[in-house]
């Protein structure tokens, strides 16, 4: 392995690099380093984590000069991302004085419009990069490199014909550098439309099983929250993260957590743009232990010290699951990715076990306190389970036959039933009772019954 100084990069850069406790470059740095520094176009697989964003600023850095014209624009799919990239390029530039600055929606504008005339670097998202263009308050005819961040995330978000219409405003004469952790027909588009003779690194996106444990419990859908909980408080953990898969269930998770007292904080694109931002910086000073999020609004944060991941809704296939898991056991560090797998779950699951580099080992429920939430009336899938309350033996082949609570064998598929005798009210949702409080909770079978 080559060290920073045999990539060519400058004293400037490299005493910074030193000062920010890089030791050695990691294999997408020593790759794309030497190609972006000799202005090479670049497709680049990589995914977060990787050391991508140095791997890019290097070349920008390296490569410009101060003279108050937007000489790079770095597009990224989501602001918190957009902000992580600006504060590692104003690190990486100090010695030079470059004015880097990141916008976005969900804050003022004319803020933005009185700092982007001193850019010399941009670092946005593709909807506020063109409401700027619009605007004319914001000028790409100086660009010199441009790079795309996360595109495949910028696609899945629909944002190909926004990067089309700012890719076409830029100069042809540039350097272009895209960065995605999977290939896909529109990432093709954009390189075959926007690149010249770009030279293709890929860094293997894995698992290293050494570091990280990966396992699931199989429990009911009402005792998931209950489990959650159990696990929180026994697993010795430095900083947590807890996915879920809507806006929705963020929410009635941190509501319920804090309920009792945990401190946890969501993090999703319905949050105002300050409050995701102090959220984030109180969660990086570990004031905050656990975030609770969606993959669009986790997506790109590079943060240390995350020694727990938990998926208390699954994600759709193994690609994301990666992504998810891929944020612990960094560094040489060891990590947990924690599964709560529920009848709801087991599709998603089945997708991502079929995965074989993927080694999610089962693990016993332990006994654990049953814990009363307040449900979501709007919600249809906390709660459900079988009407007798028993425990189903552990493993990954379920048939979901009746509700019975006998044995099933155990294997690594699962394939989903119905779930018989469920009260349901005239609209469909779970019914419900109010408490001494007068608050509303689930009424489910079985729902307050002490563990056996």
């Amino acid at each position: 392995m080559k060290t920073f100084k045999e990539l060519g990069l400058s004293n400037d850069l490299l005493e910074i690099i030193e000062q920010e406790g890089f030791s050695e470059p990691s294999e997408i740095q020593e790759q794309a380093i030497p190609l972006a520094l000799a202005k090479q176009d670049i497709i680049g697989g990589s995914s977060t984590g990787s050391g991508k964003t140095l791997a890019f600023a290097s070349a920008i850095v390296q490569n410009i000069n101060p003279n108050k014209n937007v000489q790079a624009l770095v597009l990224t799919p989501t602001r918190e991302l957009a902000d992580q990239v600006a504060s590692a390029i104003k690190k990486f530039s100090h010695n030079k004085r470059l004015r880097t600055y990141a916008i976005y929606g969900g804050v003022d504008i004319n803020a933005q419009i009185r700092n982007i005339p001193q850019a010399d670097i941009i670092v946005g998202t593709p909807g506020r990069i063109l409401d700027h263009m619009k605007r004319r308050t914001l000028d790409l005819d100086n660009i010199k490199i441009l790079v795309l961040d996360e595109v495949d995330r910028m696609l899945d978000m629909g944002f190909l014909k926004d990067v089309d219409r700012i890719i076409t405003q830029c100069p042809t004469e540039r350097q272009t550098m895209l960065f995605s952790a999977t290939i896909s027909s529109d990432l093709d588009y954009l390189a075959k439309q926007y690149t010249r003779n770009a030279k293709e690194i890929s860094v293997k996106s894995y698992v290293d099983s050494s570091k990280l444990k990966q396992v699931y419990y199989d429990v009911q859908p009402y005792e998931k929250f209950s489990l959650l909980v159990h696990l929180l408080e026994k697993e010795k953990s430095d900083l947590v993260m807890i996915f879920c898969s809507t806006r929705r269930n963020v929410d009635f998770l941190v509501q319920n957590l804090q309920k009792i007292n945990i401190n946890a904080q969501a993090i999703h694109g319905g949050l105002a743009q300050n409050k995701r931002t102090k959220i984030l910086e109180e969660f990086h000073a570990k004031g905050t232990s656990i975030l609770v999020c969606t993959d669009v609004a986790a997506r790109g944060l590079d943060i240390n010290s995350v020694s727990h991941i938990y998926n208390y809704d699954l994600p759709k296939d193994s690609k994301e699951y990666v992504h998810r898991i891929g944020r612990t056991a960094r560094a040489g560090k060891e990590g947990k990715a924690i599964n709560i797998v529920a009848n709801r779950d087991y599709e998603n699951f089945n997708k991502i076990s079929e995965d074989k580099s993927l080694k999610i080992e089962h693990e016993e429920t332990p006994e654990f306190k049953t814990i009363r939430i307040e449900m979501d009336t709007g919600r249809r899938d906390h709660g459900r389970g079988n009407d007798s309350g028993q425990r189903r033996s552990s493993g990954r082949n379920f048939s979901r036959g009746n509700n019975s609570g006998q044995r099933r064998s155990s294997g690594r598929n699962f394939s989903r039933g119905s779930n018989s005798g469920q009260r349901r009210d005239s609209r469909g949702n779970d019914s419900e009772q109010r408490n001494e409080s007068g608050r509303r909770y689930n009424n489910r079978p079985n729902y307050n019954r002490a563990r056996r």
